[in-house]
């Protein structure tokens, strides 16, 4: 296949919105079947906050005055797990390349932005449930304070699950096994997640980790999830618009790297 075709839809109608649409909806439901039969991660990145938010609550809520405590140890264990969710995001589509279909997809008349759309839509849902139901479950048993805006936590949740999904999109183009991407999901995990504040407050980390912090992109999530819970829409809008443009960079990385053949299963 020619690299300068290699995002164009091929075969009758391929250009057709709604066969676009058809083919979207098969990738989606065969992706699907795969998430219902492995839920494994997906129970352990919601079962583990929970437990972490209910024992470190004693600690965060005599360390901190008024709602601050019960907002970092909701807000904090929360984005956390969602940076290891870009184990999911990048399996979803490193599996393809192990298993040898993805050089079938491509062949297909399906476009690499659409392959990409298919797989990774319901990956975005998964994202988006679990920060939801942490949020929830943070309001209803921590004792975190309903948000003054829901819409504010929407954007949030929406937001910070995009970025995680275009930067698991662009590892998975890049790592060649799933121990690769397990060891680097994991590893910037926390790195993320410690530099970003998740565990201690950025004001009380060493002088070199809160500059470092502000590179971080869980740094930028807890500021946009925690201003989201307190209503401050300026301090909601900037965040999001900061890890929006990241979602859109690593997103059109992972297009041209696949575009390319650069997810070719022989190159693994």
């Amino acid at each position: 296949m020619s690299t300068a075709t290699a995002d164009t839809p091929s075969g009758p109608g391929a250009g057709s919105p709604l066969d676009a649409a058809r083919r979207i909806g098969v990738l989606i439901r065969h992706q699907v079947i795969m998430r219902v039969r492995d839920p494994g991660q997906v129970i352990s990145y919601v079962l583990t906050p929970m437990i972490l938010m209910l024992v470190f609550k004693p600690l965060y809520l005599r360390a901190f005055a008024g709602n601050q405590g019960t907002l970092q140890v909701v807000t904090g264990p929360l984005i956390m797990f969602s940076v290891f969710t870009l184990a999911i995001i990048g399996n979803s589509i490193l599996v393809e390349r192990e298993w040898h279909t993805w050089d079938r997809l491509r062949t297909s008349s399906a476009s690499v932005s659409e392959i990409l759309l298919g797989k990774l839509i319901p990956v975005y849902l998964i994202v988006v449930f679990q920060q939801t139901l942490l949020m929830a479950y943070g309001c209803l048993i921590i004792g975190l304070p309903f948000p003054h805006s829901v819409g504010l936590v929407a954007i949030a949740i929406c937001s910070w699950a995009l970025a995680l999904l275009a930067l698991g999109a662009a590892l998975a183009t890049v790592l060649r096994s799933h121990a690769e991407l397990g060891m680097v999901s994991d590893v910037g995990a926390i790195t993320i997640s410690a530099l970003g504040g998740a565990l201690v407050p950025v004001s009380i980390m060493p002088t070199w980790a809160a500059v470092a912090a502000h590179g971080s992109p869980g740094y930028w999530a807890i500021r946009m999830m925690q201003a989201a819970v307190r209503g401050d829409t300026g301090g909601t809008l900037r965040p999001a618009a900061l890890l929006l443009g990241g979602a859109a960079a690593a997103g059109s990385f992972a297009v041209y790297r696949l575009a390319r053949g650069w997810g070719r299963s022989h190159l693994l």
